[in-house]
């Protein structure tokens, strides 16, 4: 596996230890190697997990009426291109997006055409939309071990396996705060809340849309939650290995969505919403693209229905997916938190 030799040799320079957040980042992100770099193919029936603009439209087409009060939109990670595939069709704005893998890129290229541009980084000032889905639970975090002895920062070594150490600087400083009870393990990703903070103080006018799984902060390091929440997707099976097939299946964890607010109100911007995905739909106005449906045709009216099934129901996607939307006093009204916004829970 080359990303397994890439690892190797990073490890024997850096002495046979790098933290997790570093092994994460050459595993999923490494040009040309890492699972999100390479050419496998990742979204969808024959990939590795499927998200929730791979089940269908419904989920664009509902999303796409929160977004028409916005002139441009702008998404990072875009993956397959089938979110951006709906959203251009109905929605008469300008599309950005920014995609870091090259492969992902060409993907999109061939399935968008000119409907889209691609920028190459992010602008110094934006207005308009954000949207990030299943996006921050692929960025790089770092693992905690809280014991009796103190705070460590869990590891890989040579042998591609645990390895503590204590925890230093901004880590330790961030996990000190957080009152679990010894021993537990968990993740803290200071790069979204990095992510959150440049996103955040470039927006000069609308709003960012985080789409993703995850919880407030109190649930997310509650006592029952010990191991933490990493997890590896692999042709549709998870597991809790990450160190079985570096560079071949996904790597992600959890969301701290109390973390990514805090970061945007550090960096001057506000939280305009938090709801879960099921509710956020519901308030856009999902069943009423399902109404646009003709329910006599049953072909054409079932695989809707299945779909808005797996987009709300609790046992599917509908509570664990949560959106945060952060943005500047004067961003256009938000249909998506009209009813059970979970603000207060942040």
């Amino acid at each position: 596996m080359p990303a397994q030799d890439r690892i190797l040799e990073e490890l024997a320079a850096a002495g046979g230890w790098i933290s997790f957040a570093r092994y994460m980042q050459l595993a999923l992100h490494e040009p040309g190697i890492g699972y999100y770099a390479s050419g496998a193919r990742k979204f969808g029936p024959q990939g590795d997990f499927v998200t929730a603009p791979e089940l269908g439209s419904l989920f664009g087409r509902t999303l796409a009426r929160e977004l028409r009060s916005f002139d441009r939109i702008l998404e990072l990670g875009a993956g397959s291109g089938a979110l951006a595939e709906v959203l251009t069709r109905e929605l008469n704005c300008e599309y950005w997006i920014l995609e870091t893998s090259a492969e992902l890129r060409a993907r999109q290229r061939e399935r968008l055409g000119e409907r889209v541009r691609h920028i190459e980084r992010l602008p110094e000032r934006y207005s308009g939309a954000v949207i990030a889905n299943e996006v921050v639970d692929a960025m790089p975090v770092h693992v905690v071990h809280w014991t009796s002895r103190g705070i460590l920062e869990r590891g890989v070594d040579s042998r591609l396996g645990w390895a503590d150490r204590p925890a230093t600087g901004e880590l330790l400083t961030t996990a000190r705060r957080i009152d679990v009870p010894a021993p537990y393990v968990s993740e803290i990703g200071l790069a979204g809340r990095a992510w959150m903070r440049t996103l955040a103080q470039l927006l000069e006018r609308g709003a960012i849309f985080v789409i993703d799984y995850g919880f407030p902060a109190r649930e997310y390091y509650h006592p029952q939650r010990a191991s933490g929440t990493l997890m590896c997707h692999y042709r549709h099976r998870a597991h809790a290995d990450p160190f079985a097939r570096p560079g071949e299946e996904d790597i992600t964890a959890h969301v701290d969505f109390s973390a990514l607010a805090a970061a945007a109100t550090e960096a001057g911007a506000q939280v305009l919403g938090y709801t879960t995905q099921a509710q956020f739909l519901i308030n856009c106005g999902i069943t009423d693209v399902l109404g646009e449906a003709n329910v006599q045709n049953a072909l054409h009216y079932a695989p809707l229905a299945a779909e808005a099934q797996r987009l709300l129901s609790p046992a599917e996607m509908g509570e664990l997916f949560k959106v945060l939307v952060v943005g500047t006093p004067d961003c256009p009204p938000l249909l998506g938190f009209g009813h059970g916004d979970r603000r207060a829970a942040l």
